[in-house]
């Protein structure tokens, strides 16, 4: 007897390793959830994302999701905010270094740009907002964050943008040299997603 399919939510994005890392935050939190990423669903004109906030980047994307498949629609806008750069990259941490969007590119302009910051003022914190929109109208938005610092060389091959450059209040190491349950555990987006699952649940129920 065939397995009935659990229930559909769509993610706003194609960024294979920021679907991997939301589906398996997902997973224990919203059981037999199946997410549908940008490549699974009809294809649609996205949104520009030219919201000054995380969380007005984060609506725009989900409102557009929710209209074009009619699924509860999921999207985040996260970045690194530096206090030295006076809270910069942040919602341009994607293309900080312009276009074609680079995580390298973007980590050596970070490392260039810091270069003569001292380590006590390299501090900042990574920020992430999540908004569920529902096809009866309903948005809610949550956010997460990270603290910690940036330090001078890219270390780790884990994750993704600039956690090869940051390390979390409390750890030694970057966010890159974590395993997947350590940076679950305390990154923005896992405290936003575990914030907001049991939203998707109730809407999913």
């Amino acid at each position: 007897m065939a397995t009935e399919p659990g229930p559909r939510i769509f993610l706003a994005s194609r960024n294979a390793k920021k679907l991997r890392e939301m589906e398996r935050i997902l997973a224990p939190l919203v059981p037999g959830v199946q997410v549908l990423g940008l490549d699974d669903v009809v294809e649609y004109d996205e949104p520009i994302e030219d919201a000054p906030t995380f969380e007005g980047n984060a609506l725009i994307k989900a409102r557009a999701g929710v209209a074009a498949t009619g699924l509860p629609s999921l999207a985040d806008d996260s970045g690194i905010c530096v206090d030295a750069l006076n809270g910069m990259p942040g919602v341009l941490s994607a293309r900080w270094a312009g276009p074609p969007k680079s995580d390298q590119r973007n980590n050596e302009l970070l490392l260039a740009q810091l270069s003569d910051v001292p380590d006590e003022r390299r501090g900042g914190h990574f920020a992430c907002a999540v908004a569920l929109c529902l096809p009866g109208g309903s948005e809610q938005v949550v956010e997460g964050r990270m603290d910690g610092h940036v330090i001078r060389e890219v270390r780790g091959e884990g994750g993704f943008g600039y956690d090869v450059l940051f390390v979390a209040d409390g750890y030694e190491r970057t966010t890159a040299e974590l395993s997947v349950a350590e940076k679950d555990a305390i990154s923005h987006r896992g405290k936003a997603m575990a914030t907001i699952a049991p939203l998707i649940v109730a809407a999913l129920s």
